[in-house]
């Protein structure tokens, strides 16, 4: 594949009627500024194409333990109604009373696997929400136009802009314990 540095180091040979050399110049310094875009591009592209296959792994390593799990108990089952066929009636009846537990036991896990994900990701929105709430808190601080360190000239003056800040950051933390609260609820 060509790189850009391949286009902007390359030269024609000079002939006697041929092309305008500065037409040629300026059409290869589009096409190199182009191409080193496009180049750019596609190599980021890569790495996120490499990002989400990795991501993509990631959730069929989980699906597949989650699927292996589910055919364990289901095989587990059909082996102990295989061997309960060889007994007493009722030594029968208890093997499949045991199987159609395993099988619940195993669709109960999947089932709490699944609540926990979800909560999981709730718990993510929520810190996500409290970060932004918090930047932006912070953000107001510092474009507050009735702070300007140029207008701080004594001790006192510092204390009070001191103090200030403090009141500020008590009252994000409030903020966010009343956050975290309602997101608790």
């Amino acid at each position: 594949m060509l790189t850009p540095l391949d286009i902007e180091s390359k030269t024609f040979k000079k002939g006697g009627m041929g092309y305008s050399a500065k037409e040629v110049d300026k059409f290869l310094r589009e096409i190199m500024n182009h191409y080193e875009k496009l180049y750019k591009e596609n190599i980021e592209l890569k790495d996120k194409i490499n990002v989400l296959n990795e991501g993509i792994s990631y959730y069929k390593t989980i699906e597949e333990t989650l699927q292996s799990t589910l055919l364990l108990a289901e095989r587990t089952a059909e082996e102990t109604r295989a061997n309960a066929h060889n007994k007493a009636q009722q030594i029968e009846k208890e093997a499949e009373l045991k199987a159609t537990l395993i099988v619940q036991e195993a669709k109960d896990e999947l089932y709490r696997v699944q609540i926990k994900i979800e909560e999981l990701i709730s718990h993510y929105d929520t810190y996500k929400i409290q970060i932004k709430q918090f930047l932006k808190t912070q953000l107001e601080i510092i474009d507050d136009k009735t702070i300007s360190m140029a207008n701080i000239t004594s001790k006192d003056e510092i204390d009070s802009f001191l103090e200030h800040l403090s009141k500020n950051n008590n009252d994000n933390e409030i903020k966010e314990g009343q956050t975290k609260e309602n997101s608790n609820d």
